[in-house]
């Protein structure tokens, strides 16, 4: 009788092979998808549509944008080579990204030898936006000396324009920001207050 109830207690192998069977069976009827077939293959076809055009746009254009990024840091941080950065940038584009690194880096480095041949480690530009700011009168004293200083130093070395020399000649005789206007734009609005109620 032992046997018996041991053998009434296990299913049969056979019916865990027909259960499967059958429910492989039955979603044949069952619809995978919320939307209506018809419905599915438009959702589809618009899908394939977007991704053909749209996807390689996007691709295109997060590669620019990662291609130029060494230009703009060597442009930010007035680089006295921005325009060999600019040019590697573009080589870079043709080459498939393999110069990307190299202008990555040289982005970051300031060249030594650059300043002792120069006189200056900046970008023409800088001087020009500098002479804009002096221009307007937002240049403080000790910022105004140090320019002058610089165009000295590239003077001396003969590294000067025609350009920066008249830029040196309107600075010469250029006046001094009042300390209190350009403090007050330096100092946040939210910070001038706090410095008032302390």
């Amino acid at each position: 009788m032992e046997q018996r109830t041991a053998r009434h207690a296990a299913p049969p192998a056979g019916l865990g092979v027909a259960a499967f069977l059958a429910l492989a069976i039955l979603p044949a009827v069952a619809h995978a998808s919320f939307l209506p077939p018809e419905l599915m293959d438009k959702a589809a076809m618009g899908l394939a549509w977007f991704i053909l055009i749209f996807v390689p746009i996007g691709v295109i254009v997060l590669f620019w944008l990662v291609h130029i990024l060494p230009e703009k840091i060597a442009h930010k941080r007035h680089h006295p080579q921005r325009d060999a950065i600019k040019m590697l940038c573009l080589l870079s584009l043709v080459f498939g990204g393999l110069l990307w690194p190299i202008a990555w880096l040289w982005a970051y480095v300031k060249p030594v030898s650059y300043k002792m041949a120069y006189g200056t480690e900046k970008h023409d530009d800088y001087f020009h936006e500098m002479g804009e700011k002096v221009q307007a009168g937002e240049l403080l004293e000790h910022e105004l000396a140090h320019l002058r200083e610089e165009l000295d130093a590239m003077d001396a070395k003969g590294a000067l324009t025609a350009e920066l020399k008249a830029l040196r000649r309107s600075i010469a005789t250029a006046q001094v920001a009042p300390a209190g206007s350009v403090a007050a734009q330096a100092v946040p609005a939210g910070s001038a207050a706090k410095a008032g109620s302390a």
